[in-house]
């Protein structure tokens, strides 16, 4: 690919896959001036939508009497949405100065769409813990008090002490560890990497996008419980949601 790509105005009209697809195929050479700034709209794009699914599920979830709370033995009781503040440009800069380059869709998520938590119980469907709701913790900004920072660098800390394997930025406990069980280690995005999407590690490694569209086509609810009342619930809280 040589020429400017008109990827927007694409992405919008909902060519979604094919201009992923061929974002994903320049890898570095995203960055370049002919592609660069295509490339961040779409991202941002991106992350409008999904701040949107956000906002929708936790709406419902709370018409629905879900419960949020900590994946702790008293199921503390947690705020499941925390939007970007006036430090997210700080935030993203701090993080940028460590791992440099950031794929673009992590600059995007910070600016834009802040923390996610649907941890938590549903009335009609008491396991619904164990379906590895969405976690995504870039921004730091659910815990006010505290500086997601300083957990940040200890654990890039270690990494640099041994790079012996690329470093792997922790963004949520795993599917065992939501449901207050011992499991492995946490979820994490793949840095440095100067593509536009990023390298989800879960259970299986994944470009971002792909799993943010996967987790939002079961409501924020995206592995199976065993449980009849998951379908109907998740069924409900799908609906209109964005494509990615």
């Amino acid at each position: 690919m040589t020429e400017r790509p008109d990827w927007m105005n694409r992405y919008v009209a909902g060519d979604h896959r094919q201009v992923w697809h061929e974002m994903r195929q320049l890898g570095g050479r995203v960055r370049e001036p002919a592609f660069a700034a295509q490339a961040q709209a779409v991202c941002d794009e991106m992350a409008r939508r999904a701040r949107s699914n956000i906002e929708t599920l936790v709406a419902r979830l709370r018409e629905q009497s879900y419960r949020f709370h900590e994946n702790d033995d008293d199921q503390t009781p947690t705020e499941p949405y925390a939007p970007p503040g006036p430090e997210a440009e700080e935030h993203l800069h701090w993080l940028e100065q460590r791992v440099d380059p950031l794929p673009m869709v992590l600059s995007s998520w910070i600016r834009i769409v802040g923390d996610v938590w649907l941890v938590g119980t549903h009335p009609q469907w008491p396991s619904s813990a164990a379906a590895d709701p969405l976690v995504l913790e870039l921004a730091g900004t659910r815990y006010p008090d505290s500086d997601i920072r300083e957990y940040f660098a200890g654990e890039i800390k270690a990494w640099q002490d041994d790079q012996d394997e690329p470093f792997l930025l922790p963004v949520a406990p795993d599917q065992f560890h939501k449901d207050n069980v011992s499991g492995g280690g946490p979820y994490g995005i793949v840095l440095p990497d100067s593509c536009a999407d990023a390298h989800f590690v879960g259970e299986a490694g994944m470009p971002l996008v792909a799993y943010l569209n996967w987790v939002f086509r079961h409501g924020g609810f995206p592995r199976p419980t065993g449980d009849q009342a998951q379908w109907d619930v998740t069924y409900r809280l799908t609906r209109d949601l964005h494509r990615l």
